[in-house]
């Protein structure tokens, strides 16, 4: 059976509430929002095209002081406003138990984008980063199981550099986001 989220509908946020709530990262996170430009116009079409169905709602667990909420949310933003699909941000630390049944690799990572229809049905869900920037993480973790090795925070250091490599300097990673999330809802 899948997981249903109905019950967390109207406890979250609103993006806007969210942004003004933010006590750290909110500069950078404006930023970024006002960055975003659609730069496939048939993407654009396609999100405006579900305008119509008010079948689908969007929780996103998220934390301000996450750099990937920062630069990802942003962009998960415009795509939502632009679909006219209500959205919620539901704050980690508020959430866990939500966030314990959407884990990485057995691990909090946010944001985590949950797309349910209007009875709550989880229909899937995106993040915590575009894949070709968690496909880095991923294989570190597998690479390094041992948190408590000698040389682990060297190692993390060194993958959160490429990282940031992978996602650009600039606005690069927004078209990917916008083409594996509009991957994800063809699929419903």
């Amino acid at each position: 059976m899948k997981q249903n989220v109905a019950p967390k509908y109207g406890q979250g946020l609103t993006p806007r509430q969210f942004v003004e709530g933010m006590t750290r990262n909110q500069q950078a996170f404006e930023t970024w929002y006002e960055k975003f430009t659609w730069e496939d116009e048939s993407d654009h079409e396609y999100f405006e095209s579900l305008n119509h169905r008010d079948d689908l709602r969007v929780l996103i667990l998220a934390a301000d002081w996450c750099g990937d909420v920062v630069r990802n949310v942003p962009v998960v933003f415009r795509i939502l406003e632009t679909a006219g699909i209500k959205t919620e941000v539901l704050i980690l630390e508020e959430h866990p138990e939500v966030m314990d049944d959407y884990l990485t690799m057995g691990g909090r990572a946010v944001p985590i984008v949950i797309f349910a229809d209007s009875g709550g049905y989880v229909l899937g869900h995106w993040g915590p980063r575009p894949e070709h920037v968690q496909s880095l993480m991923n294989a570190f973790k597998r690479e390094n199981p041992d948190r408590e090795a000698a040389d682990y925070e060297s190692k993390i250091t060194e993958v959160r550099k490429a990282m940031g490599q992978a996602y650009g300097e600039g606005t690069e990673s927004h078209a990917v986001i916008v083409k594996e999330l509009r991957a994800l809802i063809s699929g419903f």
